[in-house]
C-alpha cells in the first residue's frame, strides 16, 4: 500500500504540514516496500486550485490512502474519484503518523472545509 503524506522537509521526521495544497513536499511511503519517496509540490506557488492539483500529483503516483490534518472540498472530490481514503493525523512526525495508520489508528477525516480558494492557502 502508497501512503500519501504532505510534508515539511524531505525526511520521515519531518512534521505533517497544515497545508495541503499549498505543502513543499510529498512523502509517498510504501508499507509494502519501506520506500520512501519525495516529491516537490509543484502546486504550492499556484495563485489558484492548489489543492486540486496536488491531489492530482497524488493520484498520479497511485498512492492508496492520504494521511493529512485536513482537506479542502475540491482536493477531496478528486480523491474521492480515484477512490482514495482520506485520514487525520495527528500531531507528530511523518514516521509517528505512518505507524499509526498501519496500527488502524488514524480516523477517517470527516469534515472537509470548502477550501480558502485564493485566501491564502488550501
Amino acid at each position: 500500500m502508497k501512503i500519501a503524506i504532505p510534508v515539511d522537509e524531505k525526511s520521515l521526521k519531518s512534521n505533517v504540514c497544515i497545508s495541503f495544497g499549498r505543502t513543499p513536499y510529498f512523502l509517498i511511503y510504501d508499507t509494502d516496500t519501506k520506500e520512501s519517496i519525495f516529491l516537490d509540490n509543484s502546486a504550492v506557488a499556484s495563485t489558484g486550485g492548489a489543492g486540486i492539483k496536488a491531489a492530482q500529483t497524488i493520484v498520479d503516483h497511485k498512492a492508496d490512502a492520504l494521511l493529512t490534518p485536513r482537506c479542502g472540498e475540491n482536493a477531496a472530490n478528486v480523491f474521492k474519484a480515484a477512490n482514495i481514503n482520506i485520514f487525520k493525523t495527528i500531531i507528530a512526525s511523518a514516521k509517528v503518523n505512518i505507524d499509526t495508520f498501519i496500527d488502524g489508528k488514524l480516523p477517517l477525516i470527516d469534515e472537509i472545509h470548502a477550501g480558502f480558494h485564493g485566501h491564502g492557502g488550501n
